[in-house]
């Protein structure tokens, strides 16, 4: 089985051959003599360097340095190299003083003295070394935080529409029961055929939790169901009319967001109604958009809250879905009527 060096292992390779190289390349162009021990000393102090940082990276790992404040990170970067090329040198020194590779003009020094007027190089190529290795971890830990929130708010998103798709007005169901109880003895077949409706609207909607977006001549035949069972309710008060641009049919909009608007259409404008209304589906292409409208005899006043299921979240879900690609309103017309708009995107086929 091969083992795959890691990012880590490469660049301590990549850097160290690097030192080397860069090395090599000053000693061959601006020499003022030739060094016969050049290339045993680069090569070493290159592996004792190796050895060094990465020690030094285990010790950051050890105190967990990189999970600081970046105040304190900085403080690390420093002290750490500061430590740690006082050591670096002090190595090198030594092993260069016991091979005999040792410069000419370091020999009138103390090893103290050596030590320390070496360690000042090294000091500021291991804080290269370390500014590199805590910001691509401080990279990574923001890219990781960022990707940990993104995924947070599309669990919240999702749990949302879920929350949102799944609603159903248990008042509708109960009418829809008691109005094919009434149909049972009266019209069997009727009764047979609303059973059917509320089945398909049931299925849809639990169908909806698994869509973000459904084609609009789907969500129409929920409506029309809908609106077949709500009529046995009020018969010749409900009346119902279409004005569907056919072109719209394939475009998608968010599942049961129009039986909503519907079935508000229901609630606050024809039953508060003594000789009942008319509800209008329009849908149409306008402005380089979709417009989905809901009109109904009624007009807005106090008794609707504009935070209520229904028009809160087709709010919320357009906002969710679209940003501010879509749009909503609802608004007194002229006359006895009230219009719900949803604008959405278009979306080419």
């Amino acid at each position: 089985m091969k083992t795959r060096l890691s990012a880590y292992w490469w660049c301590q390779i990549l850097g160290w051959s690097t030192y080397i190289a860069v090395d090599t390349f000053f000693y061959f162009t601006i020499r003022t003599k030739p060094s016969p021990n050049f290339f045993n000393v680069v090569i070493t102090d290159s592996i004792i360097g190796f050895l060094i940082t990465h020690i030094m990276r285990m010790l950051i790992i050890r105190l967990k340095l990189i999970k600081l404040s970046i105040q304190k990170q900085i403080i690390s970067m420093i002290v750490t190299a500061l430590v740690f090329s006082f050591i670096y040198a002090a190595i090198t020194v030594w092993v260069d003083n016991a091979l005999g590779w040792e410069a000419e003009q370091m020999k009138e020094y103390t090893f103290i003295n050596k030590t320390i007027r070496v360690s000042f190089g090294f000091f500021l190529f291991l804080l290269i070394w370390n500014f590199i290795y805590f910001t691509y971890h401080y990279v990574e830990r923001t890219r990781k935080e960022q990707m940990d929130t993104i995924r947070l708010e599309s669990l919240v998103k999702e749990l949302e529409l879920k929350t949102i798709k799944s609603h159903i007005n248990p008042h509708f169901i109960f009418n829809a029961l008691n109005s094919i109880r009434a149909l049972v003895d009266e019209n069997p077949e009727r009764a047979r055929t609303a059973i059917t409706e509320l089945s398909n609207i049931l299925r849809s909607s639990m169908k909806a939790d698994s869509l973000e977006t459904s084609p609009l001549e789907r969500e129409l035949n929920i409506v029309k169901d809908y609106l077949a069972l709500e009529h046995i309710r009020f018969e010749d008060r409900l009346r119902i009319e279409y004005d569907i641009d056919e072109d719209t049919l394939d475009q998608q909009v968010p599942p049961m967001m129009l039986q909503t608007l519907v079935e508000n259409a229901i609630k606050h404008g024809i039953s508060k109604q003594i000789d009942g209304g008319i509800v209008k589906i329009i849908s149409d292409f306008r402005q380089n958009h979709h417009e989905l409208i809901v009109q109904n005899t009624g007009r807005l006043n106090s008794e609707i809250n504009p935070e209520g299921f229904g028009i809160q979240s087709t709010y919320n879900r357009l906002k969710l879905l679209y940003g501010p690609k879509a749009n909503f309103e609802i608004k007194n017309l002229n006359g006895n009527l009230v219009e719900a708009k949803v604008i959405l995107p278009v979306q080419s086929l």
